[in-house]
């Protein structure tokens, strides 16, 4: 009986192990067993797609060899260019070899992360794999005609169902992966926001030069920026008006952050993000919270909801916001007055503590303000249910993962009496 018990645990284990790992894997890691492929594997880094291939699950890279990859890079395409053509190399489906010699009627047509970014057009992201006859399998772009002019050399690595790197003879054509990309310096980011519903902060922002110039300067290092709707910004521009000019550099700042952030990063990471406006003291930075699809950013004083993308393309993305999120240096929540505690309760609640977050460097610096412009505005009546401490969302997802652990572990000690 015992030993039965003692092979269920160990069933257990196993599976929560397995859970833990099933996800795990490293494309650079695994390509840097395979000298031949080095180049590839090389500009899997550069252009910031090793991180995005390895967050994902049930996946296929097609991987060129040195000599192909001096075919592709012959012709001087930019690294955003080039991140494109190799996001057209990255299936969003497993073919092991195993898979490619039996696919169903012969052909399939597979999405590629370059459809997934939302840059392609039409069929432009998607990949043709024909098995032919005599166990020759061949790959083309969709929106090369139909020609398959790329073939199945080797398989480099299987995780089954995980991920597949598989060998191809050369790079796959694409007109529209191949065309010219503009740096992240060239991209009209105000140009993007003003065509999608966010004119009114984009030209707010660039009525402030201040403000502007931060924006500008964190563009090829990274930027991601949550931008305001035309209607609350609108209905927001009578508070703007009366914040001094400082404060309307650092209100505009609080809407950059410093880093890149895709929507699959900020859907699986919750947690404090300084802002282009967090300076030492004045932290001025914001909760990302996620629940399923959804994703919102929170203050001390309210809780806007991301509503949509308008750019999300390393090193630059641009999401749309349903309010105009408050920091709390600025406007005061509207809270409602908690009631009394009784005397000895009050002396014996222990005091609140902030905690403290190491901010960014800024390449310029700010006047510290002085005692009265530090001082926040009031701030609207509305959105009562936003005002929700961050700390007890924190000591919530804490209080989740004791649970689970404190649950497992009473499985354990059930099986082994």
């Amino acid at each position: 009986m015992m030993g039965q018990r003692q092979h269920v645990v160990l069933l257990i284990f196993s599976a929560f192990l397995l859970f833990q790992t099933s996800n795990a894997h490293n494309v650079t890691r695994l390509l840097a067993k395979h000298p031949s492929l080095s180049t590839f594997n090389h500009y899997l880094t550069l252009t910031h797609l090793a991180p995005e291939i390895n967050r994902r699950t049930t996946i296929t890279v097609l991987a060129l060899d040195n000599a192909a990859m001096s075919s592709l890079l012959d012709k001087n395409p930019s690294i955003y260019t080039i991140k494109n053509i190799l996001s057209l190399h990255v299936l969003l489906d497993y073919f092991g070899a195993k898979k490619l010699h039996q696919i169903r009627n012969g052909t399939a047509l597979a999405a590629t992360m370059f459809q997934a970014t939302g840059v392609a057009t039409g069929v432009s992201g998607f990949v043709n794999i024909t098995d032919f006859k005599g166990g020759k399998v061949g790959f083309g772009a969709e929106d090369n005609g139909g020609s398959l002019n790329s073939f199945f050399v080797k398989s480099v690595e299987e995780l089954p169902y995980n991920i597949s790197v598989i060998q191809i003879s050369k790079a796959l054509p694409s007109v529209v992966a191949e065309a010219p990309t503009p740096g992240p310096s060239e991209l009209n980011i105000t140009g993007i926001m003003s065509a999608h519903g966010c004119k009114v902060f984009a030209d707010t922002l660039l009525a402030n030069p201040e403000a502007m110039g931060t924006y500008e300067d964190n563009v090829n290092g990274g930027l991601t920026v949550f931008c305001p709707m035309d209607d609350p910004f609108k209905a927001f521009l009578p508070k703007y008006k009366n914040l001094t000019a400082s404060k309307k550099a650092s209100f505009l700042e609080f809407f950059g952050v410093p880093v890149y952030q895709s929507l699959s990063m900020l859907k699986s990471n919750s947690g404090l993000m300084n802002t282009l406006a967090t300076d030492g003291a004045s932290k001025f930075d914001f909760t990302v919270q996620n629940e399923g699809e959804e994703v919102t950013l929170k203050t001390r004083v309210n809780t806007a909801k991301i509503t949509g993308t308008l750019i999300d393309e390393q090193p630059v993305a641009i999401y749309t916001i349903d309010k105009v999120l408050m920091p709390k240096e600025l406007f005061k929540a509207a809270l409602s007055p908690a009631p009394a505690p009784a005397p000895e309760e009050a002396a014996d609640a222990p005091k609140g503590s902030k905690s403290k977050t190491k901010s960014k460097s800024k390449t310029k610096s700010k006047a510290a303000p002085t005692p009265d412009s530090d001082s926040p505005a009031e701030s609207p009546d509305d959105d009562p249910a936003d005002q929700v401490a961050d700390d007890d969302n924190a000591a919530m997802c804490f209080g989740a993962e004791r649970l689970a652990v404190v649950g497992l572990s009473f499985l354990l000690v059930f099986f082994l009496l």
